[in-house]
């Protein structure tokens, strides 16, 4: 119910809340102009769609406790949130009533960002703002997202570089036996750094070849130089996977060389940083070292592009989709999702690919260069 008052020199609108309470949409020059205001109300409140502007006029910051409150993710996604919050979104909006963001306010603070920061930066910050808004729509607080088709320009991503199974034994054996393990187990499972570097003695069933990512501590996760076990980055990340006779074998010879609960461990025998092992261990064998005139193998690839070696390996292989996305911890989308199913049959097959890669190009296991090429 919504009806018109005299106020001032104009004429409010004034309605009736579904607990009861009055309150004020707003003052207008005319009778006319308020009594089409009043029936906009009377009809939106019918079809349930009406929006009290008192519920967008709390702050963005306000706004973010109460969503913070509510939203759930892991502990790496939160550090991204909150640094993106802290640094970029509450500076510009956080005293800003959520119903007075307007959609150029977020044009010009997208342009301002990405003269400073990169485009897949600038994209991130864009997407915690529009859900944040999206979220305030869904709630009935604002009409609209004001980060609606709103773009900032991204270029296209460079194709990542992959391996071919000469090149992984090459990265192999210019490393240390604990970390060609590492290496090795990477390229020839498709696993995530955190879920290889979670990775305990109990998980890995190597009496019935294969490796099983725990669903509650399946992966180690690194947020603000903290190291924890956690569940691993999807639910589809929770698998089984099935290990060639080679590489049995070698994680059973590797796992006799130290008595730590991980499978993979770091230099000083705790758990492994990414960074560390990035900086001393793997840059060094992909990029190689010209002052002691050892080539690169392959320069610029990262320790996540051995997933793609894995998959583009399974592709050479002709391994149907379905079971490289179990393999991988993905999940088929739609139809194919519910319908594709792995038989025991295929991934025998997949498993002596892999076998076979191996027979024909397993690096040399003599003393390495080390770690500090």
């Amino acid at each position: 119910m919504a009806w018109v008052e005299p106020h001032r020199s104009g004429y409010r609108v004034r309605f009736r809340l579904p607990d009861g309470r009055v309150a004020t949409d707003g003052t207008h020059p005319t009778r006319t102009a308020a009594k089409a205001r009043a029936a906009d109300i009377e009809t939106d409140q019918r079809r349930d769609i009406f929006i009290n502007p008192d519920d967008g006029r709390i702050t963005l910051r306000e706004w973010v406790e109460i969503w913070t409150e509510a939203h759930d993710v892991g502990a790496a996604t939160w550090e991204r949130y909150r640094s993106h919050l802290e640094l970029h979104i509450l500076p510009r909006f956080g005293d800003i009533p959520l119903n007075a963001i307007t959609r150029m306010a977020v044009k010009a603070w997208v342009k301002d960002l990405s003269r400073r920061r990169a485009s897949a930066t600038v994209a991130s910050i864009l997407n915690l703002m529009s859900m944040l808004m999206n979220e305030a729509v869904e709630e009935r607080r604002i009409p609209l997202n004001p980060c609606r088709r709103v773009r900032n320009a991204v270029p296209p991503r460079p194709e990542r570089p992959w391996a071919t199974t000469e090149q992984v034994a090459a990265v192999a054996a210019r490393l240390n036996p604990p970390n060609r393990a590492l290496v090795i187990t990477a390229a020839y499972t498709g696993m995530r750094w955190g879920e290889l570097a979670g990775l305990r003695r109990p998980n890995c069933k190597l009496d019935d070849a294969r490796i099983h990512v725990d669903p509650v501590h399946g992966a180690l996760h690194e947020v603000g130089g903290h190291l924890s076990l956690g569940p691993p980055k999807t639910p589809a990340a929770v698998r089984d996977i099935l290990l060639p006779p080679f590489l049995v074998n070698l994680l059973r010879e590797h796992l006799t060389t130290h008595d730590h609960e991980h499978a993979f461990i770091g230099r000083d025998g705790g758990l492994l940083r990414r960074s560390s092992f990035h900086r001393r261990t793997w840059r060094p064998a992909v990029d190689g070292n010209p002052t002691k005139k050892v080539s690169p193998i392959v320069p610029g690839m990262h320790f996540h592009d051995l997933r793609h070696t894995h998959k583009t390996w399974l592709i050479e292989d002709e391994v149907p989709e379905a079971a490289q996305a179990k393999r991988l911890g993905h999940r088929l989308p739609g139809i194919r999702g519910i319908y594709s199913h792995v038989s025991a049959t295929v991934e025998k097959r997949l498993v002596d690919g892999l076998q076979r890669r191996w027979s024909k190009t397993a690096p040399q296991t003599g003393p390495s260069a080390g770690d500090n090429l």
